[in-house]
């Protein structure tokens, strides 16, 4: 038996034998081509479309998240700076398929040494020019295996269109070598409820036919398992389909304390499923979806189009939009493309919208004119807030442009640290974890060389979590959670016993974590927060709180 760990990718369970993704194509031998540059450019064109076309085909068969990103993928391979980086290396004699190479082989360094968001984009690039080398080749494009057998895949990583259309009933469950939380392969294998593990380094040394458990809620992958292993991990299997056909109903505690569950969106695309899920409403709904790839900023009215949609399909429930976040890891050209030499510290969130703030004025006109023509109950929040004068600059903006509820997001430690009178100037504020844990800890979220600093479970994350949700019960004011750290079902649980009054998450968590908040009273979720709270790390207060869970489990089991 051996344990390989990574990120798991949410809380499920799979056991099965390993299929080995193939390796990737062979780099194309460097040598002057036998035909002229306009053969070769015409080769070369004719391959770029036909991966585009199928890219784009995959993502309207896929939809959802998957849809945008393979669509994305459409527009990289058809990027008219990319294919003048191809027609240049043409022109000195190379093959279409080396030339190829090079130009995206040219723009996947540039990515790479961005850093951060970038840079997990420069593997979409790696997997166009595979797909577009092998139809130049007349190979098979990379892809999944079809064993004919259920299996794990592994892979070194997954192209997104290949994961935004494995079967699912044939791979049950997945393992990257490479890759983290933030990748496009853990952000689809999350929407589409895929038991995986990402960033599983060890897991290289795996081979075709190796039984292995696949355990993301213990980031592990359990290679050679016992009997007892398998018969373990089948049990779970069990009860998570048992947990996933049972009746929904509105998240709340053991003791009947109502914790609504909400849903965190990226477009209206997704409110159907969210809704069947269970999602009491929307507690985040990112509208960079609307801006990114785009040369300006979308019209009022298309804008509006886009809310009203979203606030339709939420009829009578809480929506909370967050206007636009964007710069560092999302930079915009039209907001703001001054380079800064650290953008996660520079004009970002709310900071990036005052410097134009046209864009944010247009923002609240659209979504006020969405709310006056549904019935959903919308709430309006501005990303990044730090000081008391942003939250009153926001508040009377949002305010005077017919914005009901506004509120802020707590992404920032200082924004932490005064949240009571944060809380003065707005309606409610909203934490966002995964950018709390990243400025509180000093970590960048998305650089995998500092991932073991990234953990929400830190106490000195959890403690600022604790002084926002204690202003917010002395102001009376609500106080949710839209980072993924809501998406845990223990932490979750951590989380309302240090104040918080709603949780949002990506729809496919909700089932485990409406079943984690049943199993405890406000009482107990308190407990389990002084318990982490008072660790010392990240992993000392996770296992803190899984030790005072199984103490109150214990408690209540019936003598025998």
């Amino acid at each position: 038996m051996m344990n390989i760990t990574g990120t798991g990718i949410g809380q499920g369970v799979a056991v099965g034998p390993v299929v080995r993704m193939a390796e990737r194509l062979p780099e194309p031998v460097d040598r002057p081509s036998h035909l002229d540059p306009e053969r070769e450019g015409e080769r070369a064109r004719a391959s770029l479309s036909v991966v585009a076309a199928e890219l784009a085909s995959r993502g309207a068969k896929a939809g959802g998240a998957a849809k945008d990103v393979l669509e994305a993928q459409a527009m990289m391979a058809e990027d008219p700076s990319l294919i003048d980086e191809v027609t240049t290396r043409l022109a000195t004699g190379k093959t279409a398929e080396r030339a190829v190479f090079e130009a995206f082989a040219s723009y996947r360094d540039l990515l790479a040494g961005m850093g951060g968001y970038m840079a997990e984009r420069a593997t979409d690039l790696d997997d166009i020019s595979q797909r577009v080398i092998a139809h130049l080749l007349k190979l098979p494009a990379p892809g999944v295996p079809s064993p004919g057998h259920p299996f794990i895949l592994v892979a070194r990583d997954l192209a997104p269109a290949d994961t935004a259309t494995l079967d699912l009933d044939q791979v049950l469950g997945l393992v990257t070598v490479d890759g983290g939380p933030t990748s496009h392969t853990a952000i689809l294998a999350r929407e589409k409820s895929i038991v995986a593990i990402v960033g599983a380094a060890d897991a290289a040394s795996l081979a075709d036919g190796d039984t292995v458990i696949v355990d993301a809620a213990g980031d592990l992958v359990v290679a050679a398992p016992t009997a007892e292993q398998i018969a373990d991990a089948k049990a779970r299997i069990a009860e998570r389909a048992a947990l996933e056909a049972a009746p929904v109903t509105p998240g709340s505690l053991a003791d009947g304390t109502p914790v609504p569950l909400l849903a965190n969106l990226g477009s209206a695309d997704g409110a159907a499923e969210a809704l069947k899920l269970g999602a009491e409403g929307v507690g985040l709904f990112r509208t960079e979806f609307l801006f990114l790839d785009a040369d300006s900023a979308p019209s009022v009215r298309e804008q509006q189009e886009h809310y009203t949609r979203l606030l339709t399909a939420f009829a009578g429930k809480k929506v909370v939009v967050r206007v636009l976040d964007a710069g560092a890891d999302k930079p915009l050209s039209f907001l703001n493309d001054a380079p800064e030499e650290n953008p996660a510290l520079g004009l970002r969130g709310i900071r990036a919208l005052r410097h134009a703030e046209v864009i944010l004025r247009e923002q609240l006109t659209a979504l006020a004119a969405a709310d006056a023509a549904t019935s959903a109950e919308l709430w309006v929040m501005a990303p990044m807030i730090a000081t008391v004068e942003e939250t009153r600059y926001f508040h009377a903006l949002a305010t005077e442009l017919g914005i009901r509820v506004t509120g802020v997001m707590v992404e920032t430690p200082s924004a932490a640290l005064i949240a009571d009178r944060v809380l003065a100037a707005c309606d409610f504020a909203s934490i966002g974890t995964n950018d709390l844990t990243q400025y509180t800890m000093a970590a960048d979220r998305l650089l995998g060389t500092v991932a073991n600093l990234q953990s929400p479970w830190h106490p000195a994350v959890l403690q600022l979590i604790a002084d926002v949700g204690r202003a917010g019960a002395a102001a009376g004011k609500p106080v949710g959670i839209c980072g993924e750290a809501a998406a845990d079902p223990l932490l979750a649980v951590v989380l309302v016993g240090l104040g918080a009054t709603s949780l949002s998450m990506s729809p496919s968590a909700l089932a485990d974590v409406r079943a984690s908040l049943a199993r405890y009273s406000q009482d107990d979720a308190k407990a389990l927060a002084q318990a982490a709270l008072a660790a010392e790390g990240a992993a000392e207060a996770k296992q803190a709180a899984h030790a005072a869970a199984s103490e109150i489990t214990a408690t209540r089991a019936p003598a025998p």
